[in-house]
């Protein structure tokens, strides 16, 4: 049997883990009905709350592969809760990437596990894509499921096309500092990966 192949037990891994990523940052995402500011905030909160299980699932993972099918369910979810297909590319690349970067330190690299799981979080900008690529659309759209006009000219304000970039460089060093979080909280789970 092929070692480096995905097995039940892995799809299982997957699975349990995804779940637990997306229940964390649907919680998170939740919370942003209080306020457009917790909203514009996602970019540093899912990062570097989800880090905690993310690390013990990267400490799971061995084969490549599992990273980029945790992504394509999210790029999954994300268009059944609304969000379109115009963050699924970002979305699945980053965990492509992610998994690369994993596998070039065999899932044993400490520093490579850090940087790939902030290439990872890179996800969490696809959530942004419909406020900044369909900014009238959307906006529309939030109105008409509810929310006042000061809600959304704040966060339309917040997100633009000129911040989004800095988006995008909130959620990987937010995923870093996520991953030293979780590494923390992981330790053991870590030693006995034998990630150094």
């Amino acid at each position: 049997m092929d070692k480096k192949k995905l097995e039940a037990r892995d799809f299982i891994t997957i699975g349990i883990f995804t779940a637990i990523l997306w229940v964390v940052q649907l919680v998170i995402m939740y919370l942003g009905y209080l306020s457009p500011f917790v909203v514009a905030g996602y970019a540093v909160l899912i990062p570097i709350v989800t880090g905690i299980p993310m690390m013990l699932y990267y400490a799971r993972i061995e084969k490549f592969g599992m990273l980029t099918i945790t992504s394509v369910i999210v790029a999954a979810l994300l268009f059944i809760f609304g969000m379109g297909l115009t963050g699924a590319p970002i979305c699945i690349a980053a965990g492509l990437f992610a998994d690369l970067i994993a596998k070039s330190g065999n899932y044993k690299s400490k520093t490579k596990t850090f940087i790939s799981y902030g290439v990872f979080c890179l996800w969490v900008s696809a959530s942004y894509l419909p406020l900044v690529i369909t900014a009238d659309s959307y906006k529309q759209s939030l109105l008409e499921a509810g929310y006042d006009t000061g809600f959304t000219d704040t966060l339309f304000t917040i997100v633009t096309p000129k911040t989004y970039p800095l988006i995008i460089l909130c959620c990987f060093v937010c995923g870093v500092i996520g991953a030293f979080i979780g590494k923390a909280v992981a330790k053991k789970n870590f030693e006995k990966a034998g990630i150094i």
